[in-house]
């Protein structure tokens, strides 16, 4: 029982300690990104353009292929079952309505996560077991303006551009399986896609994109944060980081198709 008992309270107050840390980070990083630049205070404004080609415009080859690929599987698994009701022309529908809403925010915001919120991690932990972030406080620099603004609005501002790319791709790559393959006329195939889509389609996986974006950013930074014990401490932080924002995206993307649902 004295067991049982000790090791809840240190879990429940190892969590209270992790989620008050990342309190103090998302008020500081809102408070130098939005507040602080009115101030006179200054903003990397260059730094965050080189942070946003490295986050969105070179995720955008794999982003672009894998969402191109998801979105021929759907349409050809999709094919099987609608063409046993000669409804085939649905494979439109279902594509559409499924990369704006769902797969193309979601597989962007992994493909990012595996690609830059690992970087992101790797980035400012190699920096804190070499000291350079505590060089940065001793030379009276802020490491949240200097390292973390960037990336955060880098992050906000690549995630749902890639992903608007990404429903397109999804799209194109249905539209190409189903009349090559599956030889539905483009016509009907496009009409029915129009047909289909609505506002709240691309409303719901642009306000999951930035939430997404949100997650990733966070997650990345703090981890990195976090590490300590050299090159191996990078490494497993590294890994943490990318398994807590995958857990979390999924998490955000439940909450959001469940209020989008009733909404």
């Amino acid at each position: 029982m004295t067991a049982f008992v000790g090791t809840t309270g240190r879990l429940a107050l190892n969590s209270l300690y992790a989620v008050a840390r990342v309190c103090v980070l998302v008020v500081d990083t809102l408070q130098w990104a939005f507040v602080a630049p009115l101030r006179g205070k200054g903003l990397r404004v260059r730094s965050t353009i080189e942070q946003f080609v490295e986050i969105g415009v070179n995720s955008l080859p794999i982003v672009l292929l894998i969402t191109f690929l998801i979105g021929a599987i759907m349409a050809m698994q999709s094919s099987y079952q609608l063409a046993r009701f000669g409804a085939t022309r649905y494979i439109a529908n279902l594509v559409g309505v499924a990369a704006l809403r769902e797969l193309a925010p979601l597989m962007t915001a992994i493909l990012i996560t595996g690609r830059s919120g690992s970087a992101i991690t790797a980035e400012i932990g190699t920096m804190k077991v070499a000291e350079e972030i505590d060089a940065l406080e001793v030379m009276g620099l802020n490491p949240t303006k200097f390292l973390v603004v960037p990336k955060f609005l880098a992050m906000m501002m690549a995630v749902p551009c890639v992903t608007v790319l990404a429903m397109l791709s999804m799209i194109i790559g249905g539209f190409a399986l189903t009349t090559v393959v599956i030889g539905l006329d483009a016509s009907m195939y496009i009409e029915q896609t129009a047909g289909a889509l609505v506002p709240k389609d691309l409303v719901t996986g642009m306000v999951k994109s930035v939430f997404f974006a949100l997650t990733i950013s966070w997650v990345g930074v703090y981890r990195g944060f976090q590490v300590e014990g050299g090159a191996e401490g990078v490494g497993k932080r590294t890994t943490s980081s990318v398994v807590t924002s995958i857990f979390l995206i999924i998490i955000v993307d439940l909450i959001f198709t469940v209020l989008f649902y009733f909404v």
